[in-house]
């Protein structure tokens, strides 16, 4: 009788263990979700002090992602059946997600084309880490704009469609986009050491490749659930290119990666990713 009284306490212990592991992992997890909204964009909640290690986070960027893509493309949809041109409803969705990252990547975008046209490795990282902005920054974001716009001009002016299946496509790009944009920021940190000891690039760490292999599942996911099959993957894939040009750039002149380096990453995957978008659907 003692042993069988003995067991079910032991048992008992084991399963309240189990279910504090299980309250202490998803409380974990909703940090970290929470941190990556924080610190990519400005929707609440805000980004606090005592978050967790921003590598650790790399598996919630693209949901902080997909949030500023859905309020791109609930802007887009509202062009679309206001009948707004399509060019407007372009630089309009483009504007409405800058605003809710606050321009952060767009920083390290100017930033980034700014240091790359320096001689050396030292006036690069000092050109970077200068917030007045030059002229290849300004015509970079220049460029760059217009061309997300123009994207998302071609992709709402889709035709062909079901009016449901066209607003259906409209809104997946530009979540998908965006979403694969953020993921391809943990790819940066992931194959690059920070290139100064000191400076966001260094804070973030270096994630692992449970964390990668999440963000980029949950990219590659909305882009298959509201794409065709063949437009999504090449999506993805023509969104990875520019990306790995840069990571191969940042290591050859810089010997490394800072904030700017991950922010231009997400500008130039999601551009790209929406202009292959554009030209399939």
């Amino acid at each position: 009788m003692g042993h069988r009284v003995l067991n079910e306490q032991k048992q008992a212990e084991t399963t309240d263990t189990s279910g504090r592991s299980q309250s202490s992992e998803k409380a974990s997890r909703l940090s970290e979700l929470a941190c990556a909204i924080g610190f990519l964009t400005r929707l609440p909640p805000a980004l606090r002090a005592g978050h967790p290690p921003l590598a650790r986070c790399v598996w919630a960027f693209p949901v902080a992602g997909a949030l500023v893509g859905g309020i791109g493309a609930l802007v887009a949809l509202a062009g679309v059946l206001l009948g707004l041109p399509a060019l407007a409803t372009g630089f309009l969705a483009v504007g409405s997600m800058i605003i809710a990252t606050g321009a952060l990547h767009e920083d390290g975008l100017s930033d980034t084309a700014d240091g790359m046209g320096a001689f050396t490795r030292e006036r690069a990282l000092e050109i970077m880490r200068d917030s007045r902005i030059g002229t290849y920054g300004a015509l970079t974001l220049i460029v760059m704009t217009g061309l997300r716009a123009s994207a998302i001009s071609g992709i709402v002016s889709v035709s062909g469609a079901p009016e449901a299946g066209r607003l259906i496509a409209i809104a997946g790009a530009l979540v998908a986009a965006a979403a694969l944009g953020r993921a391809s920021c943990g790819l940066v940190l992931a194959s690059l050491d920070p290139a100064r000891k000191d400076g966001l690039g260094a804070q973030c760490g270096r994630p692992g490749p449970a964390a990668l292999a999440v963000a980029f599942g949950f990219s590659a996911a909305l882009a298959f659930v509201f794409l065709p099959v063949g437009v999504a993957l090449c999506g993805i894939l023509a969104g990875l290119v520019p990306v790995l040009w840069l990571i191969r750039s940042a290591r050859r002149r810089l010997g490394g990666q800072t904030g700017d380096i991950v922010g231009a990453a997400s500008v130039l995957c999601e551009t790209t990713a929406l202009l292959a978008f554009a030209a399939l659907l």
